[in-house]
């Protein structure tokens, strides 16, 4: 009998160096290397305007806004994962030679039809591991629809905020999330038409 061959893991290291060479950007679970999909206009617009929206409002303050070129580093007991969020906030950065952060306050997701299952339950189930998390967010990119997932004292309760008039109070960085903001110059007709589109495609019907 012939035994199964293993995979080759990555490690860390080689995993870090690839990412400064690489011009696709790759996400890693405990030795495995999965190459990021690329990203509807509609997702793009929303999670430029988050990060924006953030920014301005941080500015001056002890945290800082990143964009989806910055990972953040998740250790878990059994393995650890590097991921690019679409935007995070961070109170507590790593040195600056580094590549990723690994306390970010809030960490926000715009998810699609592809990375839904994903963003809802596999990243959740790993970033809320976090003791730095304060606010993770699942933002929908074709209706104005937030999910925020808040630390209430040992646990997460999950909020729901929908419509341009909402606003999501972020106390814990002096800031809130104006939806009308998230979603300036989105139109929702296209938006839906592009997860209508990229749903047909992962069918093989595109």
């Amino acid at each position: 009998m012939t035994a199964a061959k293993q995979p080759n893991l990555i490690s860390i290291d080689d995993y870090l160096a690839g990412e400064l060479r690489s011009q696709l950007k790759h996400e890693y679970l405990g030795g495995y290397v999965h190459a990021m999909a690329g990203a509807t206009n509609s997702h793009n617009l929303v999670a430029t305007n988050l990060t924006g929206h953030l920014y301005s409002q941080l500015r001056g303050k002890p945290c800082a806004a990143y964009n989806s070129d910055t990972k953040v580093r998740i250790k878990l007991p059994t393995h650890t994962r590097f991921c690019y969020p679409d935007c995070m906030v961070v109170c507590e950065p790593s040195s600056a030679g580094l590549t990723y952060h690994d306390k970010p306050v809030l960490l926000a997701e715009v998810h699609s039809i592809s990375t839904r299952r994903i963003d809802f339950a596999e990243k959740s189930d790993a970033y809320l591991t976090l003791p730095s998390l304060q606010y993770y967010l699942l933002i929908e990119p074709a209706e104005a629809r937030v999910v925020i997932h808040r630390r209430e004292a040992d646990c997460f309760v999950a909020e729901v905020y929908e419509g341009l008039d909402a606003v999501v109070p972020l106390p814990q960085i002096e800031c809130e999330l104006s939806l009308a903001a998230l979603y300036e110059r989105v139109d929702f007709t296209a938006a839906q038409r592009e997860e209508a589109q990229l749903w047909a495609e992962m069918r093989g019907e595109g």
